[in-house]
């Protein structure tokens, strides 16, 4: 082509301001700020108005399943996991990690803008501005934007392990309370037969029918109990805030609001003969170690893309001087490439590698953790289990011993203190029963924790979005 003929295209004039007009039009498509100023006082006052009869938290449970499961004055643990998904600051951490990422996995797409140079003489005038192109070689853009996926990948993981640790907690506070609450009633029973028993053998010590050591001792007996029962109150109290926490609100947001405790009432489910099925599935399954594998994947990207830096990336800058004296043009490309000499990336491709084989290690520590828990976890519910049979058995016997106390009575060949001892005894073994099978429904919590696996009403699964506008718990038909 002839160079003479390029003015008549772009006029002598505005030819050496090509580069400003370009750089010019380039600003006007920038974003603009906004600032999201946060004050820690309305964030406190935000927190702490928070309940459970937040509408958006309403319409989200009518959304979530049937009425007839979904009872808006009765809180189920599902319908509380369901408000802890909403509320619980540990999910939105998660989701702001996964938006980190996937703005990771933009930047890691973009293509390196070109950079604009000039150089100016003054005698003789020239004017030589040039754009330059940097090129990335040995698939660059590719690795670094596979890695930034496989981030996005393990964030979006990490988001349903909080679920299910949110979950954990949950189900671990409302069991407390649960607990509390049964225990206090199995106290104030028994309190009030140590009571009759007291009076019972006050009177017989008047009539000079009782020793006043047998009298000491149901009065130490009684006062044990009260002590017991106001511990058992503490407890409740302790579980509830521990529940609010878990939950996201604050503690006063529970008061007045109906618990269900369907989920502990029954008896456990028979646990499934073949649990190291269940166990190979959580080995793979898990969302922690389906995060770690996304990390490795990231990790094995990274490598590649320190072992392509070892290869140098090509710039390419075309530009013109421009001579006004003359009016002329000369067109030229320069190239310029990193030569390799003093170091081919070693440094960088070592500690790619490192990080890698750390990110295996943390697998298979996970795993190896996670097999023990499931083992403890299956341990403790085999023995917690074994207990609420030999409870259960203890109890039989108890309740086969005071019928038999009943009938003398009635026949007239005992007494009334010997049948309120009976009762208490009675009462001993029912709650005896019921801490047993207190700790055979933990032992099942832990193991649903290990197991990722829902135990308690499995007719629910947990689900979290990815963003706040869907639903965080998904109801299977």
């Amino acid at each position: 082509m002839n160079i003479r003929k390029w003015p008549l295209l772009l006029s002598r004039t505005s030819f050496p301001y090509a580069i400003p007009i370009v750089l010019l039009a380039s600003v006007s498509g920038c974003a603009e700020y906004r600032p999201e100023p946060i004050s820690a006082v309305a964030q406190a006052q935000t927190l702490d108005d928070r309940t459970l009869e937040n509408p958006q938290l309403q319409t989200l449970l009518t959304a979530v399943g049937p009425q007839n499961r979904m009872r808006v004055d009765v809180w189920t643990l599902s319908k509380l996991t369901l408000a802890a998904l909403y509320y619980h600051p540990d999910i939105e951490l998660a989701r702001s990690k996964l938006e980190i990422a996937r703005a990771s996995v933009i930047t890691a797409e973009q293509i390196p803008n070109p950079t604009a140079s000039a150089d100016l003489m003054v005698s003789p005038v020239n004017i030589s501005p040039a754009i330059n192109f940097l090129i990335e070689t040995f698939g660059r853009r590719g690795y670094r934007t596979a890695q930034a996926e496989a981030l996005g990948d393990a964030a979006r993981d990490d988001i349903m392990t909080a679920a299910w640790q949110v979950r954990g907690k949950v189900r671990t506070a409302m069991l407390d309370v649960w607990a509390a609450e049964r225990r206090s009633g199995y106290l104030q029973q028994r309190s009030l037969l140590q009571d009759q028993l007291v009076q019972l053998l006050e009177r017989r010590l008047e009539e000079g029918e009782a020793s006043a050591l047998e009298v000491t001792r149901e009065r130490i007996n009684r006062n044990q109990l009260s002590l017991a029962l106001r511990d058992a109150e503490r407890q409740d109290a302790d579980a509830r805030a521990r529940l609010a926490t878990a939950v996201g609100i604050p503690a006063q947001a529970l008061e007045g609001e109906v618990l269900s405790f369907a989920a502990f009432d029954g008896e456990p489910s028979p646990f499934p003969a073949n649990p190291s099925e269940m166990r190979r599935q959580a080995l793979t399954t898990r969302t922690d170690v389906v995060a770690l594998l996304a990390q490795y994947r990231a990790a094995e990207s990274a490598v590649q893309l320190e072992f392509a830096k070892q290869y140098p990336n090509v710039t390419l800058g075309p530009g013109y001087t421009y001579e006004p004296g003359t009016g002329s043009y000369e067109f030229t490309v320069a190239t310029a490439a990193d030569l390799p000499l003093f170091n081919r990336n070693q440094g960088p491709i070592a500690e790619a590698e490192a990080r890698r084989r750390g990110i295996a290690a943390e697998l298979t520590s996970l795993q190896a953790q996670t097999i023990g828990a499931i083992d403890i976890a299956l341990t403790n519910y085999r023995s917690a289990t074994a207990a609420v049979e030999t409870a259960s058995a203890l109890l039989a016997e108890s309740n086969r011993r005071n019928d038999q106390v009943s009938r003398s009575l009635q026949a007239g060949e005992t007494d009334r203190p010997t049948l309120v001892s009976a009762e208490i005894e009675l009462a001993i073994a029912e709650l005896s029963r019921f801490d047993a099978g207190v700790q055979q429904r933990q032992a099942l919590g832990a193991l649903e924790d290990a197991l990722q696996r829902e135990l308690f009403e499995p007719e629910t699964k947990v689900l979290v979005p990815e963003r706040d506008s869907s639903s965080p718990l998904e109801s299977r038909p």
